[in-house]
């Protein structure tokens, strides 16, 4: 099969194709911008590191690498639901695209980005489609079309990790008055306040009716992620903490630390209804915005600071 890819898809210099490992394809994307790993299992890229920059991405120690096994770390591809699915709880969690194997169709290189496509066909269901820009930034896009003879209702995310310092100090700009389910504080509806977002314990929220961009400050890494979306009315803010992490098998010792979920979705309230042939496309720019700590440090308020009101 790799070999085939190379053949038809491979860029010299670029773009090759391989087995790692655990004998698991990816595509290895390497150009003076940037380098990306994107493996075929889910679409699932778990690289992305532009030049002169560390990785973007986490990715866990531990993570599977396994067919039908769940990556931990990266951008995993949630779709057709989000979380459990609630009329089947035997149901994968997060849905099926990210565990499923998808075929590459298309592959070009345009100065020092490559761009690469992607396709699940799922019959009588849908067919997705899903597009990574590999550059300076990392732009990725999925395309649903419903292929049903009747209405079609999904969620969908980029259940992207992004890489921090430690979680705990770093700041996520972007979702300040936004209203939010809070999933650890069972399903209860609030309002996020009116500061810059700082965790300080188990954190899992699905912020609705939002298309903001977001901006991770971090101070001790003198950097800032930029998160900016397109057809996203939701944004998920997760990480496990301590006690939930001990918990979960493919996650290494206090890695928790090093990690911040920012997902671009469209969950809950914003799920998507297609008709039958109707396409929707949501897309996510990601790349390093300038530091600096100055116009920043007004921003940055302490964690006793900061309030949240219940919705209602």
């Amino acid at each position: 099969m790799v070999k085939d890819l190379n053949k038809e898809y491979g860029i010299a210099k670029a773009l090759r194709f391989e087995l790692d490992e655990h004998g698991m394809a990816r595509a290895l994307i390497k150009t003076p911008a940037a380098s990306a790993i994107i493996y075929l299992q889910g679409a699932h890229i778990t690289h992305f590191q532009p030049k002169g920059e560390k990785p973007l991405l986490f990715l866990s120690s531990k993570s599977n690498f396994a067919p039908g096994k769940a990556i931990r770390g990266g951008i995993p591809l949630i779709y057709p639901w989000f979380g459990a699915k609630e009329d089947d709880p035997k149901a994968p969690m997060h849905g099926f695209a990210r565990t499923s194997p998808w075929q590459v169709n298309m592959a070009h290189l345009l100065g020092d980005t490559v761009a690469i496509q992607f396709a699940l066909d799922i019959p009588d269901h849908s067919s997705l489609r899903f597009h990574a820009s590999v550059g300076a930034q990392l732009h990725i896009e999925l395309e649903a079309q419903n292929d049903s003879d009747a209405p079609l209702t999904f969620e969908e995310a980029f259940h992207s990790y992004f890489a921090v310092s430690d979680v705990r100090n770093v700041f996520i700009q972007g979702l300040s008055r936004t209203p939010f389910i809070d999933k650890t504080d069972q399903m209860s509806r609030k309002v996020d306040g009116d500061q810059a977002l700082r965790l300080e314990a188990e954190t899992d929220r699905v912020y609705v009716d939002t298309q903001a961009t977001c901006r991770i400050l971090d101070p001790s890494a003198k950097r800032c992620i930029k998160i900016s979306k397109t057809q996203s009315a939701s944004t998920v803010i997760w990480n496990p903490w301590s006690e939930k992490a001990g918990t979960m098998s493919d996650i290494g010792e206090n890695e928790w630390q090093r990690m911040v979920c920012i997902e671009t979705a469209n969950a809950a309230d914003n799920a998507i209804t297609l008709e039958p042939g109707e396409r929707h496309r949501m897309s996510a720019s990601i790349g390093i915005e300038c530091f600096d700590p100055p116009a920043l440090s007004a921003k940055m308020p302490h964690p006793q600071s900061r309030r949240m009101r219940r919705a209602g």
